[in-house]
């Protein structure tokens, strides 16, 4: 039996590429269910974060949906509004983007060969749209794309007259199916426009949306098809493991895919095919990655200054207990925005090892930079760090510092995490490089200092009554996951009532199976 949703291919190769060739993977694969929920006449949303094959997947679907003669498709980009929120100016402007999107598909053009004409003041979408339906021969399905750019009174007006359209279908013509795409579900569109608690009644806008979709990263075997596409077409192999540690700091986040690969054939080996890719060529990419903060990080990373999101991060950081609702708005934002993601076991941590690191480098970026510079290299002989020599000098900073920086931090759970990796940070930058795990409800954070062939184990603790024990547990498995003999335990004691006698202490212990862990307190 034939596949019902079966229709002529297009663009059947359509997703991220990698340096200077289009080597591409399947989009429309990564997301079946959307081409069946079009043609199956369902207004639905597609959310995924920043560049991660939205738009490719729609041009993808617009091409496929057109070429195979059965419906019109349309994509149209409403990025154009972004930030304009008066009714007067916006959703005229809606209405010239759709005119836009009219004029690049010939097939509906010649069907509606004029410009779109809206309809009277609070339906001029609505009667575009139908006007526009009315004219041709096949339903036609809208890709709204960026359709999270809307804000405001745009936004209310914008889905209440799609909404309109779609209740009255059987009086008017009006659109198959529309889907909006962007980088927030439609429980962050609501979020926009009102308070959680309240409701939008029987007329709410949102109840025409049936499902919610999401892209979802790459799998490790999709990231070794990419890169086989760059194997087959210049020579060039990547060595075993490569493809693995690519996908570590990535997690397949598809932007950072590509972008390791490029800065590794491209800059650091030159475009010279004969050379193989290595995993320590991920490594190094990634660290490249992280200190140049192209746009698309940086971008994202502009999120953190926003305090709904920072209210999300901060327990993250702190690997305390959750002060937000896992089902709360501001969390399902961060979701989105994919700068989180839940763990195997529901809990929040940043999304891949590279964001991971960028959220902290970007937190604590000035503590870091108004550290004495000749703190940098000052515990490093050139083989070996003196964890125990930097760790008693933070101590000293920390008893001296720590009141102006918590205030400069707002006092935030995550402020003496923060600061310790700023200090970490300024010593090794050049020499080494830091590898940070959290997770939210953990209780700890999780720091490896790699220099030269040595990873030194650090478990960063708030004081509680279980902390030493919990502590010294955790560090203890961190140690044999590390392989490390010698580790330290760094209990933050906030309790300003307490002299600084009782805060600051050093205790060495030798575990039973010989090797050493330090409890550093500050």
């Amino acid at each position: 039996m034939s596949d019902p949703y079966a229709i002529p291919k297009y663009f059947n190769t359509a997703g991220p590429c990698i340096p200077g060739r289009h080597y591409m993977l399947d989009a429309v694969a990564r997301l079946p269910e959307a081409l069946k929920l079009a043609l199956n006449q369902r207004y639905f949303v597609i959310h995924a974060p920043r560049q991660s094959g939205k738009t490719t997947l729609l041009n993808t679907l617009t091409g496929d949906v057109n070429f195979g003669g059965r419906f019109y498709a349309l994509y149209c980009s409403l990025e154009a509004l972004q930030g304009i929120t008066e009714i007067a100016q916006s959703i005229p402007m809606v209405i010239g983007l759709l005119d836009t999107a009219v004029s690049l598909v010939p097939e509906i053009k010649s069907r509606y060969p004029g410009r779109l004409q809206a309809g009277e003041p609070g339906a001029e979408i609505r009667m575009a749209l139908s006007n526009l339906c009315a004219a041709l021969d096949k339903p036609l399905i809208v890709f709204f794309d960026e359709a999270d750019c809307l804000s405001d009174q745009t936004l209310i007006t914008f889905l209440r007259q799609l909404r309109d359209g779609y209740v009255n279908i059987i009086r008017a013509p009006f659109p198959w199916s529309i889907s909006l795409i962007g980088m927030r579900d439609i429980r962050d569109f609501k979020a926009q426009i009102r308070p959680e608690e309240q409701t939008l009644g029987s007329a709410s806008p949102f109840n025409i949306v049936t499902k919610a979709l999401t892209l979802t990263n790459f799998t490790v075997e999709q990231v070794g098809e990419l890169y086989q596409q760059h194997t087959e077409a210049t020579g060039q192999v990547f060595e075993p493991g490569a493809v693995e540690r690519a996908w570590y700091w990535c997690e397949g986040q598809p932007w950072l895919v590509n972008a390791l690969a490029r800065q590794i054939v491209e800059d650091d080996l030159a475009l010279d095919y004969s050379k193989p890719v290595t995993a320590e060529h991920f490594d190094a990419a990634a660290e490249t990655l992280m200190l140049r903060r192209d746009t698309h990080i940086d971008s994202l990373l502009e999120r953190l200054k926003e305090p709904r999101v920072r209210k999300v991060i901060d327990p993250v950081l702190a690997g305390t207990s959750p002060t937000v609702s896992l089902l709360s708005d501001d969390t399902k934002f961060c979701l989105d925005l994919g700068l989180l993601k839940t763990d195997a076991d529901g809990k929040l941590t940043p999304a891949n090892p590279i964001y991971r690191d960028m959220i902290v480098r970007t937190l604590n970026y000035d503590t870091q930079m108004s550290l004495p510079a000749s703190l940098q290299h000052r515990w490093m002989d050139g083989k070996t760090l003196d964890m125990n020599g930097l760790l008693r000098e933070f101590q000293q900073f920390w008893r001296e510092n720590s009141g102006i920086w918590m205030e400069k931090y707002d006092f935030l759970e995550s402020a003496p995490h923060l600061i310790m990796q700023a200090f970490l940070q300024r010593v090794v930058n050049g020499g080494g490089r830091i590898i940070r795990e959290y997770a939210l409800d953990r209780g700890r954070v999780d720091v490896g200092v790699i220099y030269k062939d040595h990873t030194y184990p650090v478990e960063l603790k708030l004081a509680g009554p279980k902390a030493r024990k919990d502590g010294l547990e955790q560090l203890e498995r961190y140690m044999d996951t590390c392989g490390a003999s010698e580790g330290w335990l760094v209990i933050f004691d906030r309790d300003q009532t307490k002299p600084w006698e009782e805060r600051i202490y050093w205790v060495t212990e030798t575990l039973p199976d010989g090797s050493t862990v330090h409890i550093v307190g500050c």
